[in-house]
């Protein structure tokens, strides 16, 4: 049935074609395409009308002799346009052994594709083994990207010391009957909540990938729902270039790219940025027992680490497979896709995922100076965009601090998890807290250029316990991930207040509350670039469960009514984020580079104890004082910081008129007040509650 056409009612005509550019290229009376494979015998293009089809269209087969030039395959084909499907089969030796897994009846995507199409009929389980998957096969879209309305649309440029990160799901920010939205879950539904977005007071959305991702990979159903898990975060990539289809209000993948611009317009109209999560460090292919979709079946030694042992792969990532990211051809995959985002789809940065891997040899060793990284820092078409790197990877590569270029930003794990053993009462917690408050000079000490807002601040990201859940389990709950509860971390870092979930012990709940509280406040007056996990402001649970990267479900999608439930929690974080951005004494002037910005913590900074200039680094202490100074004509801040299970005095500095504006041992709305509101403090000291961070404002002489 594979090599049989369906009949076609269109008239084309094959000329040889031009090796560049990679992918699917419209011109005015046809499409070139090109593909790599070094060690392809033969390649076939198929072109189809639509998805579900049986049979091709058109099968045409490449001549090595007009079709081929080095490694890249290609072919003219006159008289079909913009919209059009394709895939690829193609022939090869099949020795694992040798790292050559060619796989000749399998519909392959082409990894230039700038969307994918597909719907019921597509079958992950159907592309493992050996037969044809025509039908239920993915199928790539000719996309002709030049005829988009941006209306005028620019990059917004907003430095990274004034950006405030929010780290989002598309699909699950909408998709819970509670959003009041039409086609919820989509990047259409995304652009109704702009409002709500703006009245945060976030600059910047970071989506988790929403690059083509197969929902399928996880291939097990819930154990407690017996309901089929999917792949919601999307940590399973197929098609790097192409928007993820299933976020498309219309299910049409000849709209996908207009609509997921339409998205990005609108934010960029509103004043917020959109970086996205880019996971270039595997794909969604898995390991030897996986299918063939795309890289595998195209040139499979090229594309991935292998081991010694040929058969195998090297897995780096923790998914069964990893990306050769300092291979010459997936460089140039990786070069010429962060470009096409940028340039003709206008996201303003990247978040890299694992990013450690992209600084492995082609043998899986950790090299000094990435290829790859480096040209990514100083491409021309890059140079605006915001870089941003999560410095591991899962097999141990620990590069925080140590990441090669001058220019990424890094997720602070340690901010992460310092924060939180401060608040939870660890011992020895001070000394790491003042350097997490100042922009974690200690750790990013060997990088001569480093600026404080390169530190990404966070306390919670999709990773781990959302912010209620980090004060409500002391244990992961993760059994409807069907692993046994083994998946997912168990240094948590986390303390349930004194009770494991939900409970309507009053005192218990409100702990819960000014911890929340707490972790906000000392995130938001924080030196460096802080981040917000999408939901903590409303307090969303997950119920407890630690990975939630298969629960496509009310588990992870915003329940909307939260924000009445907990309209407390959500007036305290907007008003945390105005306080930060009204106040540039807790942002760093980014001139202040290296041992330029070493040398202005000292003179702008103070740290004191319960006594002034006596901060207490023992290894008992629960206690900080730290005092943000303003230059000429700028507040100052004094952040006081107490986990100490009783109240604290702290001395003020003298001579200076204080305001409270944040006290999180009060309850809403006294916790935090407007600076035009907040009552002068009496005498020279405050008391700190048992639990607790206040933020005080320099008043007017």
């Amino acid at each position: 049935m594979d090599d049989r056409c369906a009949s076609h009612p269109f008239d084309i005509q094959v000329l040889p074609g031009r090796p560049y550019p990679l992918g699917a290229t419209k011109r005015r009376d046809g499409v070139n395409f090109s593909l790599f494979s070094a060690n392809a015998a033969s390649v076939e293009l198929l072109l189809f009308d639509h998805h579900e089809q049986e049979r091709p269209t058109r099968i045409i087969k490449l001549d090595p002799c007009k079709n081929k030039t080095y490694y890249y395959w290609h072919v003219f084909v006159r008289g079909i346009g913009d919209g059009h499907l394709y895939a690829y089969r193609v022939s090869g030796p099949y020795c694992p052994e040798e790292g050559l897994r060619f796989v000749g009846k399998k519909l392959l995507l082409d990894p230039y594709a700038r969307a994918v199409a597909y719907g019921d009929n597509w079958c992950r389980a159907k592309a493992k083994g050996f037969d044809g998957n025509v039908f239920s096969g993915l199928k790539s879209v000719v996309v002709d990207t030049s005829g988009y309305d941006w209306e005028g649309d620019e990059p917004l440029r907003r430095p990274m010391n004034e950006t405030i990160i929010y780290e989002m799901h598309v699909r699950g920010l909408t998709a819970h009957p509670s959003s009041g939205v039409s086609h919820p879950g989509t990047y259409a539904a995304v652009a109704k909540k702009i409002p709500y977005l703006r009245s945060l007071g976030i600059t910047a959305v970071e989506l988790l990938p929403v690059h083509q991702f197969d929902e399928q990979e996880v291939e097990r159903a819930s154990p407690l729902t017996a309901q089929a898990l999917k792949n919601y975060w999307g940590y399973a990539p197929l098609a790097y270039f192409a928007p993820h289809l299933g976020y498309a209000s219309s299910g049409d993948a000849r709209r996908v790219v207009d609509e997921f611009r339409d998205m990005v317009k609108a934010l960029h109209r509103a004043g917020l940025e959109v970086i996205i999560d880019v996971v270039f460090n595997h794909t969604g292919e898995s390991d030897e027992k996986g299918p063939t979709i795309c890289f595998r079946g195209l040139e499979n030694q090229a594309y991935y680490m292998l081991e010694p042992d040929r058969r195998l792969y090297r897995n780096y990532s923790g998914t069964g497979n990893t990306l050769n990211c300092n291979h010459s051809i997936v460089r140039r995959l990786i070069r010429d896709c962060t470009r096409y985002w940028v340039q003709e789809l206008h996201v303003d940065g990247f978040r890299f995922d694992l990013a450690s891997v992209l600084s492995r040899n082609e043998q899986g060793e950790p090299i000094k100076d990435s290829p790859i990284l480096w040209e990514i820092e100083s491409d021309p078409v890059l140079s605006g965009a915001k870089l941003i790197a999560e410095a591991w990877d899962a097999a141990g590569l620990y590069q925080q601090g140590a990441f090669t270029g001058d220019r990424w930003a890094e997720w602070n794990g340690r901010f992460r998890d310092d924060v939180r053993r401060f608040v939870r009462r660890d011992l020895g917690t001070v000394r790491n807290l003042a350097w997490r408050m100042t922009g974690s000079f200690d750790v990013f000490r060997s990088k001569p250029r480093y600026v404080a807002h390169q530190s990404i601040n966070y306390v919670t990201c999709h990773d781990g316990f959302t912010l209620a859940d980090l004060v409500s389990y002391d244990a992961k709950h993760n059994e409807a991930n069907g692993q046994d509860n083994r998946d997912g971390t168990d240094d948590n870092l986390s303390w349930n207040c004194g009770v494991e979930g939900p409970t309507s012990d009053v005192q218990v709940l409100r702990l819960r509350r000014r911890q929340m509280r707490n972790l906000i406040a000392l995130l938001m007056t924080a030196r460096g670039t802080p981040m917000l996990l999408a939901g903590d402001e409303m307090a969303r649970t997950q119920q407890g469960n630690n990975n939630a990267y298969c629960q496509d479900n009310e588990t992870s999608w915003f329940d909307w009514r939260l924000l009445k439930e907990n309209a407390d929690i959500h007036r305290f974080v907007r008003g945390m984020i105005a306080l930060r951005k009204r106040h540039p004494a807790l942002r760093v002037d980014p001139a202040l580079v290296g041992r330029q910005y070493e040398q202005a913590l000292q003179d702008r900074v103070t740290f004191h104890g319960v006594r002034l200039h006596q901060p207490d680094w023992s290894y008992h202490s629960h206690s900080l004082a730290i005092h943000f100074h303003g230059l000429a004509g700028e507040a100052g801040v004094y952040v006081i910081a107490n986990a100490y299970w009783a109240a604290l005095d702290f001395e003020l500095p003298p001579d200076v008129r204080w305001k409270r504006v944040v006290d999180t041992s009060l309850d809403s709305p006294d916790d935090l007040v407007e600076e035009e509101e907040a009552a002068l403090v009496d005498g020279g000291s405050y008391s700190a509650g048992p639990e607790s961070v206040v933020v005080l404002i320099q008043a007017e002489p």
